[in-house]
């Protein structure tokens, strides 16, 4: 089959293209802006792409199907050539993953509002450390599986899939979210909480679709849940499968018990059935270690066996995802850390961790907010309170012409609510400059800093430039 990808760039799209390459089909696609570490995937794999909408490329290359990418809409003239012409099947991307990837393979759905990628990327981790050749697709670049994002497994011999499951909607035309696709025989559910204003428009809207993921799981699979969340407590009981609570709670049926983070690792106890299980790994925070567990449960119920009959040995040395808490410059009075958190709870999270870890360092933190929610002021007071744990936090340009005025992020307003913490600015490069100077300020005295960047995007890549104005 030939398949054209409208979008094909996309970290989800372009690893999705390079899987339906390996199963045999021809690919090729176009995007706006071809750019790493996407185009690079992209050429390695043998994949031709073209750069910028030309109805010709479609025409030139005569497709059985045509996958839309969740960022095209109406007026693309790629789309807009595909429904005039009439000549193409086209699909979404999740659609085509449920179909063509999953099938009727064992699947390992990873979702909930924070955690995915880190979950994802560790079950497909464990999985791979107990034998098994499984498929993986992951919205980010892990560091430790040498496939990357994406990996086929051995469909031959029936190998699960795991996936991270995004509550986001599918495409311009299905507004589902994109994990009802994915045919989960085990449902993974981290944490429950608002976010995707311009999707839904209050928890409650988050909770119908989070019920919805839970109604397709079959009757011999399982419905793994944090323990500890009201939001995931308070859904619908589900009596056609079973449940399995992970958590802190004495309740749950795998426990996270006797945390304790150090300077470079972090410690904990996994209990199950009596028995238990001590892990040692370089990962920070108790969100990490309830993310390995969550993975260690979903993998478990995949194989058919209890957590602690797994090898959990090989956690001692994962080291995580790409811009998770990633230490980007490091000296002996400044470490310089990049992190995709866009939510107050996984800033406030972040932070915490990073307190933990550097108990007697002056914390500066640099938020850009890029995402739907963040440029709105669904969450601002939240985002405040959570910036505000930092010692010194800097807010960058809010970029949302199609927005309100009086319903977009007022960064003056977080600032005035935390007047000697929260510092906002209309320009990136403003904000770099007075970020640079008061590090500097702080290091001549003599003390030593932490600077966390936070961004789900670019940040006009200052933090780069920050890096490299500091690395001497």
């Amino acid at each position: 089959m030939k398949i054209y990808f409208i979008g094909i760039c996309g970290t989800a799209t372009g690893n999705v293209a390079i899987l339906m390459k390996r199963l045999g089909h021809k690919v090729s696609g176009s995007d706006a802006g071809m750019y790493d570490p996407m185009k690079t995937a992209l050429r390695d794999a043998g994949l031709s792409a073209n750069e910028g909408w030309n109805p010709k490329n479609l025409e030139c290359f005569c497709p059985d199907l045509v996958v839309v990418g969740n960022s095209i809409s109406r007026m693309n003239p790629e789309l807009e050539f595909v429904l005039a012409s009439r000549k193409y099947d086209y699909t979404s991307l999740p659609e085509l993953i449920g179909r063509e990837l999953i099938g009727r393979r064992k699947c390992l759905v990873v979702c909930g509002t924070h955690g995915k990628t880190t979950t994802t990327t560790l079950a497909a981790y464990l999985l791979r450390a107990n034998g098994v050749d499984a498929g993986w697709l992951i919205g980010g670049v892990p560091l430790d599986l040498p496939e990357g994002g994406s990996n086929l497994g051995d469909i031959k011999a029936g190998a699960p899939f795991v996936i991270e499951g995004d509550e986001y909607d599918t495409a311009y035309f299905d507004k589902r979210s994109k994990f009802l696709h994915y045919r989960p025989t085990v449902l993974v559910i981290n944490n429950i909480e608002f976010d995707h204003a311009d999707i839904f428009r209050d928890i409650y809207e988050v909770k119908r679709t989070f019920t919805h993921v839970r109604r397709i799981v079959p009757p011999y699979g399982k419905i793994v849940e944090n323990a500890d969340d009201a939001n995931i407590a308070s859904l619908e009981q589900t009596p056609w499968t079973q449940t399995y609570k992970v958590g802190e709670s004495p309740s749950a049926d795998l426990r996270i018990k006797d945390f304790l983070q150090f300077a470079d690792s972090s410690e904990f106890t996994l209990e199950c059935g009596g028995k238990s299980k001590k892990v040692s790994w370089p990962m920070q925070g108790v969100f990490n270690a309830r993310n390995a567990a969550m993975a260690c449960a979903g993998v478990a119920e995949i194989l058919g066996i209890s957590p602690l009959d797994l090898d959990i040995s090989a956690l001692s040395n994962f080291h995580g995802i790409r811009r998770r808490q990633e230490v980007i410059l490091e000296r002996p009075n400044l470490c310089v850390v990049e992190d995709f958190g866009h939510h107050p709870t996984a800033i406030a999270l972040t932070i915490s961790s990073l307190r933990q870890k550097f108990p007697q360092r002056r914390l500066f933190v640099a938020f850009e907010p890029r995402s739907n929610t963040a440029k709105t002021k669904v969450l601002q007071d939240k985002f405040a309170d959570s910036l505000s744990l930092a010692d010194a936090s800097y807010v960058g340009a809010v970029r949302a012409p199609k927005i309100l005025p009086e319903n977009r992020m007022d960064t003056d307003a977080m600032s005035a609510k935390h007047p000697e913490k929260i510092f906002p600015f209309s320009d990136n490069e403003e904000l770099l400059e007075r970020l640079s100077l008061d590090v500097r300020r702080h290091l001549k005295s003599g003390q030593k800093a932490v600077c966390v960047f936070f961004s789900n995007g670019s940040f006009d890549g200052i933090h780069k430039k920050f890096s490299e104005a500091f690395k001497d």
